[in-house]
């Protein structure tokens, strides 16, 4: 479960403008509009996640431009032949300016109604590096988009691509500095809705919700290029996909989402979100799927989650680390523990994701895995963001980067930390 959509898209709609004016006092108007709607009781024109509804496929793997905001999200463990592991993740986000059904106004081959953002993070523990980048561009001049029959998502040149027969491999690409991913996806299940069959609410209020599914697992087969030495590379991933139109409860701040890859073939999901008080919304939830396939809901109150430790980040922040997570309906008791301490992604906003080893018990039977977690919401203050612009707009000066002054930092109470942001360019 992911929402980075108040902070992100504002700051997406400077970033994909032309260089701004340095003079001027404000955001511009569009970005003021966008933020405005993303409030909390804010009018919203996107069709919106209501009430269930089935999903089918593979239609539903595409893009939903009715909709505000929508993600594709990989995540998953990798191993090389020649003995090394790694972790990977690279998400790709559709955010919409407005509706797809109005029209844009004026005639330039620039103009369009949606942006997007992708991120990509390799976790490397031999060398103890994690090494994450984010790109963001606009739909327009094939710099970045979403179609359908076949799926195809792209932003510049990195990609994830499925074939007509979706029991078929998936192609994923993405490369930064010395990490470069070719991997080919294999479902080895169906789908698996999440929530009320696929409405997963974020809150007590009724329209605080989206469209939720997982592909708990797929094989994954390809080629890792480290420092220009290709590795081959077998491994498993986790997709989440979500759409909807709303964000998280204005008492909300943050959330911890935990997806677990079990050795008895089980997988387990759950996503606790955080209030500003410290305390656990009730609308948390999860899904628990068996090695035959068949689910089981997780309610808030049937997940227990403690952090033994505090992981505090050079860049501001204290995150939790090495968790004990206990489902006692299913006689689950195990210990998540993160493969690096440092996997935060330095995005905007930035967050941790990273790899986890899982060992523990289910029924008194020892039982290990592996797994992936997301933490949002702990590195949350103004400041950090002022300093996170002056010094990454100094580098981005060298560059093509759009630099971001401070009087245009969104101040988003929840996610308002910001950096200097870098457009796809054209192939």
């Amino acid at each position: 479960m992911r929402t980075f959509v108040s902070a992100t898209v504002a700051l997406l709609i400077v970033a994909c403008s032309p260089a701004p004016d340095r003079t001027a006092p404000a955001p511009p108007p569009s970005a003021l509009r966008l933020q405005a709607a993303l409030e909390p009781g804010a009018a919203n024109p996107f069709k919106r996640a209501l009430s269930p509804r089935p999903f089918v496929f593979p239609v539903d793997h595409a893009p939903h431009p009715e909709f505000r905001h929508e993600w594709w999200y990989l995540t998953g463990h990798l191993d090389a032949a020649s003995g090394q592991r790694f972790g990977f993740e690279v998400t790709f986000f559709r955010l919409a300016l407005q509706p797809a059904s109005q029209p844009l106004p004026g005639e330039s081959h620039w103009r369009t109604s949606q942006l997007y953002a992708a991120h990509f993070a390799l976790t490397d523990p031999e060398r103890r590096i994690f090494h994450s980048t984010q790109r963001f561009a606009r739909d327009a001049l094939e710099l970045a988009g979403a179609r359908g029959s076949p799926l195809r998502i792209w932003l510049d040149d990195w990609s994830l691509t499925m074939p007509e027969d979706s029991r078929q491999a998936w192609h994923l690409a993405a490369h930064d500095g010395a990490y470069r991913l070719e991997l080919d996806l294999r479902p080895q299940s169906q789908p698996i809705p999440n929530g009320d069959q696929g409405l997963s609410h974020k809150s007590a209020s009724a329209d605080a919700a989206s469209y939720y599914y997982s592909i708990p697992r797929l094989l994954v087969t390809g080629q890792l290029v480290r420092d220009g030495a290709p590795l081959r590379i077998t491994g498993s991933a986790w997709l989440d996909r979500e759409w909807g139109s709303d964000a998280l409860a204005a008492d909300e701040v943050g959330w911890d989402w935990f997806a677990l890859q079990l050795e008895d073939g089980s997988s387990l999901m759950f996503y606790a979100l955080r209030r500003k008080d410290g305390t656990r919304d009730a609308a948390s939830s999860g899904t628990f799927v068996d090695s035959s396939g068949e689910q089981r809901a997780l309610r808030d109150a049937a997940v227990k989650i403690s952090a033994q430790r505090q992981w505090r980040s050079p860049r501001g922040g204290v995150y939790p680390l090495d968790w004990r997570l206990q489902v006692a309906s299913l006689g689950l008791d195990v210990r998540l523990r993160p493969i690096l301490d440092d996997q935060e992604l330095d995005t905007t906003p930035p967050y941790w994701e990273g790899a986890v080893d899982i060992v523990g018990s289910r029924d008194g039977k020892p039982l290990r895995g592996r797994g992936y977690v997301e933490l949002t919401g702990y590195a949350n203050t103004v400041a950090d963001a002022r300093i996170r612009a002056r010094r990454d707009s100094a580098a981005a000066n060298a560059g093509d980067a759009h630099e971001i002054p401070d009087n245009r930092i969104a101040d988003d109470q929840r996610d308002p930390r910001a950096g200097s942001l870098r457009e796809g360019r054209p192939r």
